[in-house]
């Protein structure tokens, strides 16, 4: 199995999502279906914002944390950059510089 530092960086983060998908049997999944993943974890996501926020909702709809919907959606985005090869530190660092030029009010 495997590990992470005590302290991860994002590129350690990227290269356990890695390991994990290799492990898992996940390597050979396509980016569209990492995507169409993704949209599902996000769905749970707004999901378990719906139940904090007081929203109605199906009382036997099964609703998880928060915080663990925000990670699988953290490992989704880490396993669509590493099918398309995307250092998500360079691309933050590269979007957010472009968002500094631009006018936000």
């Amino acid at each position: 199995m495997p590990e992470l530092a005590p302290q991860p960086q994002l590129a350690d983060f990227q290269r356990y999502v890695a390991e994990l998908e290799v492990e898992r049997g996940f390597d050979q999944q396509t980016g569209r279906d990492k995507c169409l993943m993704l949209g599902e974890e996000v769905g749970e996501l707004f999901k378990a914002v719906r139940q904090r926020e007081g929203l109605a909702m199906d009382p036997n709809s099964q609703v998880g944390s928060i915080d663990a919907e925000l990670a699988d959606v953290f490992i989704f985005v880490c396993a669509i950059a590493n099918h398309y090869q995307v250092d998500l530190a360079d691309a933050f660092l590269a979007k957010e510089a472009l968002n500094k030029t631009r006018s936000w009010r």
